[in-house]
Parts: structure tokens; C-alpha cells; sequence
């Protein structure tokens, strides 16, 4: 009888926390906004991230840029680059926030090409 009464109070309960737990996308705009805050994008922008430069804590993190040029000419970071994909986050989030899943991915595909491969 104990079991009965337990789990629709279980399952009621995780129904409530289910919209509060993060959709892909903003999990991706926050990965995103950590890249565009790390050490590697103040050497490519010139600029110091508000809050100084954040680290990605990851023990396969590069301390530096590698040395040569990339295979792929396109994935090189330029300032502008970092900057117009700041402006595809905000345009991310507003989508997220909206609950439009699919314009928010296609918006932030779009933003990982324009920061580029950052040091």
C-alpha cells in the first residue's frame, strides 16, 4: 500500500522539476559563452572578458595556441568573429527563452563557426 502512495507523489514531483531543468540549447550557449570568456579569446580579441578570463578547467586544454596554420582556413578566430558570435548568443537566448529549440541550434551552429577554433 506504502508503494501506491509513493510513487504518484514521485512522479507528480519529477513532472513539476521537468521545465525547469536546462533544454540542449542553453546548455550549448552557456558551453559557447565560456569559450568566448576563456584566456584563448582574449589573445585572439585583445580584450579581457568582463569578469577576467575564465578557464576550462579540462586537463586536455591547450596553454597555448598551436603553432602552424590550421587545415581549415575558416576555423581561424578573428576579433570580429568572437564578437559577431556574442551578437548570435543573445539572438540564441532570446530564441531559448522563446521555447524555439530549433531556431536556437541553428543559431548556435552558426555562433561556434563565427568564434572559430579558439586558442
Amino acid at each position: 500500500m506504502r508503494i501506491t502512495l509513493v510513487l504518484p507523489a514521485a512522479l507528480a514531483l519529477l513532472g513539476a522539476a521537468g521545465p525547469a531543468l536546462a533544454s540542449s540549447c542553453s546548455e550549448q550557449i552557456a558551453t559557447i559563452e565560456r569559450r568566448l570568456d576563456s584566456a584563448g579569446a582574449e589573445q585572439v580579441t585583445g580584450k579581457e572578458p568582463p569578469g577576467g578570463p575564465t578557464s576550462s578547467h579540462s586537463e586536455k586544454a591547450l596553454d597555448h595556441a598551436p603553432k602552424g596554420k590550421p587545415t581549415d582556413p575558416s576555423t581561424t578566430a578573428s576579433a570580429g568573429g568572437v564578437a559577431e558570435a556574442r551578437d548570435l548568443i543573445k539572438k540564441a537566448r532570446a530564441q531559448d527563452k522563446a521555447g524555439d529549440m530549433k531556431g536556437c541550434e541553428d543559431t548556435m551552429t552558426e555562433a561556434k563557426k563565427k568564434a572559430g577554433a579558439l586558442p
